[in-house]
């Protein structure tokens, strides 16, 4: 489970102490984040560290072009070392997860998240969400700042939220849609998987055993985190 930060801190720190919380989410100042991380480790149980996570989408202290902007420059080497440094800034405040990036291939200018990706071209998107992962994690064997690849599938077809069901064959499943995730996942070794809000085919996104564990476990060898999107669960169980 993932804090909100908006509860209060009397919330917070009583669902830390009972160990109920893996993870805080936006709290991006060095002495809350140790606070906490002190409590977490030195006044329950199990003593576990917190998993400090953020939207950091393109820049974190320094401001770089969003995706869409960044995926037409045509340059990866640009876009991987934009990664990198955003990962260096983002990690001094102890943020080391990020929720990015996005590789879904948008091809309906009616959704709201096109400047979240890469567009509407399967190879340049792939292309561009691996070189992100490599630069906020890094080539070596300690993690800076671990790579969350969204959304895992076909959001990118999401009109209306969680009812939205992304009816498509499996060809074109696999080659438009899936594609940019297997290319991030073989070249890139992201940490994180975040399944999606929609329907794939009747299936709920988050709980899908096709994408989920036939293909994203069992084919590619992910052995990473999937975690929801925001209240993802949640979502499911009121629809």
């Amino acid at each position: 489970n993932q804090l909100d930060p908006s509860w209060s801190a009397e919330e917070k720190e009583a669902q830390i102490r009972e160990g109920l919380v893996g993870s805080i989410f936006n709290i991006v100042d060095p002495d809350e984040v140790n606070r906490l991380q002190r409590m977490a480790v030195e006044e329950t149980r199990l003593g576990i560290p917190l998993l400090v996570g953020r939207d950091v989408i393109h820049g974190f202290r320094t401001i770089y072009p969003i995706p869409l902007g960044q995926a037409a420059t045509f340059d990866v080497a640009l876009v991987e070392e934009a990664a990198r440094l955003t990962a260096d800034e983002a990690v001094q405040t102890g943020v080391r997860w990020t929720f990015s990036p996005m590789v879904d291939v948008a091809r309906d200018p009616r959704w709201g998240r096109v400047a979240e990706g890469y567009g509407e071209d399967t190879y340049l998107t792939s292309v561009m969400g691996a070189a992100a992962v490599r630069g906020y994690q890094g080539n070596d064997s300690i993690v800076r700042l671990a790579a969350c690849v969204k959304h895992f599938a076909c959001n990118s077809q999401e009109m209306n939220r969680q009812t939205l069901d992304s009816v498509l064959d499996e060809r074109t499943l696999r080659e438009i849609y899936l594609r940019p995730f297997e290319i991030a996942i073989k070249e890139g070794k992201p940490q994180c998987i975040m399944s999606a809000y929609n329907l794939i085919n009747g299936v709920y996104a988050n709980e899908n055993p096709h994408v989920l564990v036939d293909i994203l476990r069992n084919e590619w060898g992910f052995k990473g985190v999937v975690v929801t999107d925001w209240g993802g669960n949640n979502d499911r169980v009121e629809a």
